[in-house]
């Protein structure tokens, strides 16, 4: 196991440069970023020229918009529902917000939310000096919420390196009660038990809710409502029990669904650590709008660049609907397109947890070659993303005995392949939600492979012309060659026709779309603004 790098700050990744391997071309990954890059502009240029509801929702967040009505219903959704109903989010909801607020008739943003869900605020879009002293108050309103923000960040830079960072890979688990006060007992046992990253999965169908849940949650199904106060009471318990082991236990949720921007945004203010973000799961694997989703992510990943959050990718969830050795390349291209995608809104490479899976049938001959060819691959054209390795799901049948010993193979592949973050694989895999007892075993084997592997990774060197090494320049040549087809055919289209995963999600379709806006030439946001270094007011 390697620690950190020298020198480095806290908030960087657990990812010691690796010694390549495989003997790919510099050229050919060079030319895979570039088509990469060639295939997702037109995808930004997209996301540049629209809003979205959850864009909107998730800056009066950052102005400090919090609650909900006797309904349930936050205090965000009403006030841009009666903003979109009256006169339209083409111009984003803060100009007429802020100057129905300078009117000096409202006490304050929930006092405008609540006499707006009765319609009797007669917004407008305001121009000229009106519209700039209302874009000024705002501004200053949203700076605030990014101040938080940034105090959270120097609030984990400052507890990592008192606290410690664990050696690398970062031992990554996951909880998911439905009840958060049983989720933090589980969690902090998990963390004595070696657990350095904590993930309590959301409640299934949260990602399609359009409105972000308020309070401490009891009830959910195989998961936890990711809600700010879960959050806050979460991050509470792990600094708790990170004092008590004198190492930062990091913290992960997902932002991802309809509320992805809404979710970033919490995220950053309760200092949460980690956080899923794939710019095409919620695409693929919830029929949720394309278009939505590109604005969204792009949104969502300028905040976690700001809130120095990692951001985990989705493409382990691609080999659970296609074939793991037939679409190895399709996981490839998609870890070139989240790059791509994350370093525009802002993300550096320390933040791109990159993700990717041990997926191959085990009864396939050389599956194990053949997972530590995709695993290697993946670390050298990524050298420095603290790459997300995750465990078998697909091929798990029942069998505890068939599935511990898999996982045992996965942990050792990705000792062998110097993987950055390792998620624990359970052998009760799709049989039941793990018991206590069930992670305390699955931990156990994580420890052992690692101590016993020791620095292995160091002696394992495929052979040049071997078979390891040629799959991997196959996968990577497959790789560059469907980049190819998405520039010429362009990448909504491919999403169309089933490219990734084997889903077929048309642009103009999916959950989500009504809540899409263009942006008129008189928009304005803020937070966009100064997340994006007030390039903004340039082009204005």
């Amino acid at each position: 196991m390697t620690p950190l790098l020298a020198g480095a700050p806290a908030t960087a990744s657990p990812v010691p440069r690796p010694e390549p391997k495989l003997g790919l071309d510099p050229r050919t990954v060079a030319r895979a970023r570039a088509l990469a890059a060639r295939a997702g502009r037109p995808v930004v240029d997209l996301a540049r020229s629209h809003t979205t509801v959850a864009v909107e929702r998730a800056t009066l967040r950052l102005a400090g918009l919090d609650g909900a009505d006797s309904e349930g219903i936050p205090w965000v959704n009403r006030l841009v529902d009666a903003v979109a109903d009256t006169v339209g989010l083409e111009h984003g909801v803060c100009l007429p917000v802020w100057d129905a607020l300078g009117s000096g008739e409202y006490r304050g943003l929930t006092d405008l939310a609540a006499r707006a869900a009765a319609r009797t605020v007669p917004f407008r879009v305001p121009a000229g000096s009106e519209a700039r002293t209302a874009l000024g108050a705002a501004r200053a309103a949203v700076a605030g919420g990014i101040a938080t923000i940034d105090a959270r960040r120097a609030e984990r830079d400052r507890l990592a390196g008192l606290l410690g960072d664990p050696p690398a890979p970062w031992i990554y688990l996951i909880v998911a009660t439905g009840d958060i006060y049983e989720d933090i007992r589980q969690a902090q046992a998990a963390a004595r038990g070696g657990a350095d990253v904590i993930a309590v999965i959301r409640s299934t169908g949260q990602s399609l809710l359009d409105y972000v849940p308020e309070g401490a949650t009891r009830e959910g199904y195989a998961g936890t409502y990711a809600t700010r106060e879960n959050f806050r009471l979460m991050r509470a318990a792990l600094d708790e029990v990170s004092a008590e082991l004198g190492r930062y236990v990091r913290l992960t949720n997902y932002a991802s669904g309809l509320c992805m921007p809404e979710i970033a945004a919490l995220a950053g203010l309760e200092r949460l650590d980690m956080m899923l973000n794939d710019s095409m799961y919620g695409i693929l694997f919830r029929d949720i709008n394309p278009v939505r989703t590109f604005v969204d992510q792009r949104f969502s990943r300028q905040l976690h660049a700001r809130a120095g959050i990692l951001i985990n990718t989705g493409e382990d969830n691609y080999l659970t609907t296609a074939d793991a050795v037939d679409a190895a390349h399709t996981v490839t291209a998609s870890q070139l397109l989240n790059e791509y995608f994350a370093k525009e809104a802002g993300l550096p490479d320390g933040q791109l947890g990159l993700g990717h899976a041990f997926e191959i049938d085990p009864d396939r001959p050389e599956s194990f070659r053949m997972e530590l060819a995709h695993a290697l691959l993946a670390r050298e054209v990524f050298p420095d993303a603290p790459l997300k390795w995750m465990p078998p799901t697909r091929h798990m049948t029942g069998d505890v005995f068939r599935g511990y010993l898999l996982n045992g193979f996965f942990n050792l592949a990705g000792a062998l392949t110097g993987q950055s973050i390792l998620l624990v694989g359970m052998m009760t895999e799709a049989v039941v939600t793990p018991f206590l007892s069930d992670r305390d075993l699955a931990l156990q084997n994580v420890r052992y492979v690692l101590g016993a592997a020791g620095s292995l990774a160091e002696d394992f060197r495929p052979a040049p012309d071997g078979f390891i090494v040629r799959r991997a320049h196959q996968v990577l040549d497959e790789a560059v060659d469907l980049l190819g087809q998405l520039c010429d055919e362009g990448l909504l289209e491919a999403i169309g026709r089933g490219t990734f995963g084997g889903m077929k999600r048309p642009a103009d379709g999916g959950r989500g779309a009504d809540g899409v806006v263009a942006r008129a030439p008189g928009y304005r946001n803020p937070a966009a603004d100064i997340l994006e270094g007030d390039q903004a007011d340039e082009q204005h």
